[in-house]
């Protein structure tokens, strides 16, 4: 299998890449360059068929949407719900966190019904199956974790969360911190629970060659996962969570070198003032790899409300150099998300990333916001909702008002500035 990279670097013009260049608007033989160059990647494997995106440098800002059923709370009709919903509403790309059911199963028919690029954590199903026979994390069989690697990307996974930067090297600077919240990554602290039972390194880590190997026969992007990341807004910027981040670099030149698509997750909680140096410090050493954030959470005290604190920092994080949001829903810290929450969590990424877009200059942003301000100015309401990130609740409110058959709205009346001010 001849990857996007490997095809880039040759100088060839894949299809997929043909489809992204007319997508964003951008000249192809720059795109092939920065894919060549690792600055923006095609999540797509070779076994699964839909409508390719490409995330990075000088492109539109991705929206990802978790989804999956867990050990309390598992309807697979639920979720593929959710999952619909999530596309309908703009999301780019979804991932399955599934902990409940039959896994394989479950990521099939993902597979099957997603018309965008599907991700996953592998070790999330090898923990699940584990506890479920009974058994206590450090019996875990790293044989184990890359055969779920494997299975998963011959089903057709694009992209994969990998915790490889969890090392002893990296974990030994956790030890001498005094965080708040230790680790909140699942994945990181999985590994490093087995890591300190089996007094052994990380093979995702000391085998990294094998995992590089099985992506780069379907394809697969790697999403580097930033298991030592901050869960707290007082954690943030440690000198565990800057340890990690290195090995990560380090991780990201291999994968080029491999000829294996790569990105890199960051940082979860982070006051505002210290977004944009996280995002130039991860440019900086991971060299310019697309960076996948969870929010930032700029704040910790906004429980049901955290889908608008990680709009504030995924529009800083996206301004400095953050390519894809995961979005955050109002259930994040207290619950399963339901289908409103994803929802709310996708207009709320989608509007973090278009705002961060139109300071980008990315290209269509600022003429989307400018159709929106003309319709306004003529009182075309029908051109404002087909502009609108959210058309359905534009035209509801409008519809639903005491004004709804006439041309201003109930907050104004006839008192309506553009009306007073077009008609002098």
């Amino acid at each position: 299998m001849t990857t996007q990279i490997q095809k880039a670097k040759e100088g060839v013009i894949t299809p997929e890449m043909n489809i992204v260049a007319q997508q964003e608007n951008v000249d192809i033989e720059w795109l092939r360059n920065e894919i060549a160059l690792g600055h923006i990647v095609i999540p797509k494997n070779k076994n699964h068929d839909f409508p390719v995106i490409a995330i990075g440098n000088g492109l539109r800002t991705k929206v990802n949407a978790n989804m999956g059923t867990s050990e309390k709370h598992c309807f697979f009709k639920e979720e593929l719900e959710k999952m619909d919903v999530a596309i309908a509403n703009g999301a780019d790309a979804i991932m399955d966190l599934s902990t409940g059911g039959d896994l394989h199963i479950i990521l099939q028919r993902i597979l099957q019904k997603s018309s965008v690029m599907v991700g996953t954590v592998p070790i999330y199903g090898v923990a699940t199956r584990l506890l479920a026979e009974g058994k206590e994390i450090k019996e875990l069989d790293p044989e184990d974790l890359f055969r779920e690697i494997e299975i998963q990307a011959k089903m057709g996974v694009d992209f994969m969360t990998l915790h490889c930067g969890v090392t002893n090297v990296s974990l030994s600077f956790l030890e001498n911190e005094n965080r708040v919240c230790g680790i909140v990554s699942r994945g990181g602290a999985l590994l490093k629970r087995w890591m300190k039972e089996n007094k052994k390194e990380n093979p995702l880590y000391e085998q990294y060659d094998r995992v590089l190997d099985i992506c780069k026969q379907y394809d697969v992007t790697i999403s580097l996962g930033d298991g030592l990341r901050p869960g707290a807004g007082a954690d943030a910027t440690d000198r565990a969570q800057v340890a990690e981040l290195l090995v990560l670099g380090e991780l990201v030149d291999r994968a080029r070198e491999k000829g294996v698509q790569i990105m890199v997750e960051g940082p979860g909680h982070m006051p505002l003032d210290q977004i944009e140096a996280n995002m130039k410090l991860m440019k900086r050493l991971c060299g310019e790899a697309p960076f996948y954030v969870l929010g930032p959470l700029v704040t910790d005290a906004a429980p049901g409300y955290d889908h608008i604190v990680g709009a504030i920092g995924g529009t800083i994080a996206a301004i400095h150099g953050a390519d894809f949001l995961c979005y955050v829903t109002p259930a994040e810290h207290l619950c399963l998300p339901d289908v409103q929450d994803v929802k709310e969590g996708v207009i709320a990424s989608r509007i973090a990333a278009h705002a961060a877009d139109l300071v980008n200059n990315v290209a269509g942003a600022r003429q989307r916001d400018l159709t929106v301000s003309k319709a306004r100015y003529d009182l075309d309401w029908e051109t404002m909702f087909q502009n609108s990130i959210d058309p359905v609740l534009a035209r509801k409110r409008k519809m639903e008002s005491e004004s709804s058959e006439e041309d201003h709205c109930t907050m104004c009346g006839n008192l309506c500035a553009v009306k007073n001010d077009k008609n002098m």
